[in-house]
């Protein structure tokens, strides 16, 4: 967003005064005001959406894990939840519980406060009087370059405190908006994400100890049965660990524990504490948000968003169906979901490799089958063949004595007129001969085509000629100077012999 003193779009940041989410996008407030000034610092108008992203309970506006959920009153688990439902253990009277996203939504805001803190805001910016001579344009411009980057404290008058200026602020450069899958999951799945500060394998090998720890956290009741639907690794040797709870009535029929209700008794300070101690650094719902909780969030752009800028990505949003966009404020958040991007990938990576191994294994043993099956069809045949020469030597020993039969007779004279008829000139054997030689014939052609189909460039055939003449001229001049060694060697040889038979006839 750019920084405007004319007419910049009015939406005021109060989310600085919001705890920063673990792991999620909280800190962005719903409320919008309209330009008022030539600062557009006039005191904001209170939209009134409460409801649906509560300040209170800052527990993941993070759509990488999940939503997460607040309920309107705090409901335990165990004995003390009591007997509504009929199982013993969960209260089943239907509550107003108020679903959250993290502190999106609904930050109660103090118009005074607020109106006073976009005045010193726009004093700061734009006219601060902290030194009473020019050097305060230099703090003027020094302040506007700590709002666009969205840190640091803007001084501007000696009685009043200095603007704390964070990445919240309607001027910070730093900001982007991307997309996150929503979640698909029924409040009545009870699915429940916790958020350990360890690593996967340390979560997997402990999963047994995990789910009995979870299960005396849950107050150790009997009909209670703690389950991890899964577990995935994420940035910064953190673990997410999804949980359900399953609870069993004396009548043996069980169901699942609301999400809502679960994440509701984790939330209890003594609950929570004793979460922290198993090394629980986070936990939130998984659940789907309803329509009116998606339009109240599309309606309303969070803190320091340009409403411009949020339309705009409502219209390039790639599926409204499954995503929804979410603000990045700061380098910080990018990084964030840049190494949980870089830990999918790898992820999706391992999940492909294991795919292709599976791949291949598959083609192996489909080789091997279709090698198998070949040698069944000839063992097969083989066995048929000696079938039928056993079945003609039994027939020809149980015919044996035997006059020939009618049928018999019959079936021989069938067998002499076809036999006839093949071997007459002008009838099927004729026939055959003419097309042996059309097949011939076409072989031929084809041969002589494809002979004629492949040819020679004249350069290239220039070389050839000139690489094998090379080769001759050296293959002549080798076999002279083999010729001349073969000559020396006789002389030497003759040279050798003379004297021995000199001294033959000497001695004798």
């Amino acid at each position: 967003m750019a920084f405007n003193f004319g007419a910049p779009s009015g939406t005021s940041s109060t989310a600085a005064a919001t705890a920063a989410p673990a792991g999620g996008f909280g800190g962005f407030g719903t409320t919008s005001t309209t330009a008022g000034s030539a600062f557009s610092f006039s005191a904001p108008t209170n939209t009134g959406t409460t409801g649906l992203f509560g300040g209170t309970q800052n527990k993941g506006f993070g759509f990488g894990t999940g939503f997460g959920t607040t309920t309107g009153t705090s409901t335990g688990l165990g004995t003390g939840l009591g007997t509504g439902l009929g199982f013993g253990g969960f209260n089943t009277q239907q509550q107003q519980q108020q679903t959250t996203l993290g502190g999106l939504f609904s930050q109660p805001t103090q118009v005074p406060t607020q109106s006073n803190q976009l005045i010193n805001t726009a004093s700061a910016l734009s006219a601060p009087t902290l030194l009473g001579d020019e050097r305060d344009a230099i703090l003027a411009k020094w302040n506007q370059l700590q709002a666009f980057w969205g840190t640091g404290k803007g001084y501007f008058n000696n009685n009043i405190p200095p603007v704390e200026f964070t990445q919240e602020n309607p001027f910070c450069r730093f900001k982007a908006v991307g997309y996150s899958c929503m979640p698909s999951n029924k409040d009545e799945d009870g699915l429940v994400v916790l958020v350990f500060n360890k690593k996967e394998t340390e979560i997997r090998s402990q999963q047994q100890q995990l789910v009995e720890s979870l299960h005396k956290v849950l107050g150790g009741n009997q009909t209670l049965t703690v389950n991890v639907e899964g577990t995935k690794t994420l940035p910064d040797d953190q673990t997410e660990v999804v949980i359900y709870v399953v609870e069993r009535s004396p009548n043996g029929t069980s169901r699942r524990v609301p999400a809502t209700t679960l994440y509701a008794h984790f939330e209890q300070a003594n609950i929570k504490t004793q979460l922290q101690q198993l090394g629980v650094t986070l936990s939130m719902t998984r659940t789907e948000l309803s329509p009116a909780q998606i339009k109240q969030l599309l309606q309303n752009p969070p803190a320091g968003v340009d409403p411009i800028i949020w339309e705009q990505a409502k219209v390039d949003n790639p599926d409204s169906e499954k995503l929804i966009p979410v603000p990045m404020v700061g380098f910080k958040e990018l990084l964030r979901r840049l190494k949980v991007q870089d830990q999918m990938t790898k992820q999706h990576q391992t999940r492909l490799d294991i795919i292709s191994e599976d791949i291949s294994e598959l083609q192996k043993n489909q080789t091997t089958s279709v090698a198998k099956i070949a040698q069944y069809k000839r063992k097969l045949m083989d066995l048929s063949h000696r079938t039928l020469q056993v079945l003609i030597k039994q027939e020809i020993q149980r015919k044996s004595g035997y006059a020939i039969q009618a049928d018999e007779e019959q079936l021989r004279v069938q067998l002499d007129t076809i036999q006839g008829e093949l071997n007459a000139p002008t009838q099927f054997k004729g026939r055959l001969n003419e097309l042996m030689s059309q097949i011939r014939m076409q072989n031929h052609f084809g041969a002589v085509r494809s002979e004629e189909r492949y040819y020679i460039d004249a350069d290239l055939l220039r070389e050839i000629k000139q690489h094998l003449k090379q080769q001759q001229e050296g293959l002549s001049h080798l076999i002279s100077i083999i010729k001349d060694d073969l000559e020396d060697i006789k002389l030497v040889e003759h040279g050798l012999n003379e004297p021995i038979h000199i001294r033959g006839g000497v001695f004798s």
